[in-house]
């Protein structure tokens, strides 16, 4: 992976919050490839679905949610916040680094927001080099 440039990430949203339309079309770093998942609820991210990005080759994994307050379920986004700082907490103890993996509170409809998370991801990840545990 040179610098500048990232293989793969994942993202997970709400699609109450953004369409995977929002994201597609924005400018990203040479060679990136996003992988959307869309979920009814942030909520619904689940640790094994995180992990399985990362064995599927994600380099890393961005879960977009609601802010605080504004779920469409209540505490969708706390549930998410939750399990992401668990596999954060996961991927550093085998020791391949936690920030691969990122939780961001995105305003419903805000995809210049979501795009520039998207970029700051893959810049990010650059310092980072590609995932030891991809296929």
């Amino acid at each position: 992976m040179s610098q500048g440039s990232c293989a793969t990430i994942t993202v997970f949203h709400c699609i109450n919050g953004l369409a995977e339309d929002d994201l597609a079309g924005s400018p990203g770093a040479q060679g990136l490839v996003w992988k959307f998942v869309k979920l009814p609820c942030s909520g619904m991210v689940k640790d094994i679905f995180l992990l399985r990005a990362f064995e599927a080759g994600a380099d890393a994994v961005v879960v977009l949610v609601c802010p605080e307050g504004v779920c469409h379920h209540a505490e969708g986004n706390l549930r998410a916040k939750k399990r992401v700082q668990w596999v954060k907490d996961l991927l550093d103890r085998i020791g391949m680094d936690g920030r691969r993996l990122a939780l961001f509170n995105v305003a419903p409809g805000d995809a210049a927001a979501a795009r520039e998370i998207v970029r700051s991801s893959c810049a990010m990840l650059a310092a980072l080099g590609p995932n030891p545990a991809a296929p």
